[in-house]
């Protein structure tokens, strides 16, 4: 982007309903993060859909702050 420093972000990280709080999303987290940093990112950022309050938490307890709430729209042609 070029209105920011260098960034890295997460658009969809997923954990199967069965393999959530294990840890397997905090590897997945750690392991982006640890490749941003790799390549020079000043910062991180995810998205999450609006209705998954579990993953907000998630996100919460990992360091990342909540900065902006967004609506996407689309249109079929």
């Amino acid at each position: 982007m070029l209105e920011v420093p260098l960034r890295a972000e997460v658009n969809g990280l997923i954990v199967a309903e069965g393999q959530r709080s294990s840890g397997s999303g905090y590897k997945l987290l750690r392991a982006a993060e640890e490749w941003a940093k790799s390549k020079g990112c000043a910062s991180m950022s995810v998205r999450s859909n609006v209705v998954r309050d579990r993953a907000h938490a998630f996100y919460l307890r990992n360091g990342y702050e909540h900065y902006k709430t967004q609506k996407a729209f689309r249109k079929t042609l």
